[in-house]
């Protein structure tokens, strides 16, 4: 008698389609891009404080004495 289950399965498709692009767009365009910005920015900030501090690792280490041995 009513041809609304027609139409409100259209509805149904279209959602769902909407909502697998949205899915596509976000799983292989803008979180691959916020991964490496992050990954990226963590490195950057690792650098500019190993520019400032120095390396990490043991600062007092003296050379060893040149031997003058004949």
């Amino acid at each position: 008698m009513s041809t609304g289950g027609s139409s409100s399965q259209q509805g149904f498709r279209a959602r769902r389609r909407r909502e697998v692009l949205i899915f596509a767009v976000l799983a292989f365009g803008i979180w691959p891009v916020v991964a490496v910005g992050t990954v990226g920015g963590y490195g950057f900030l690792v650098w500019m404080y190993q520019i400032v501090y120095g390396p990490p690792g043991p600062h007092d280490i003296t050379p060893a004495p040149v031997n003058s041995g004949n």
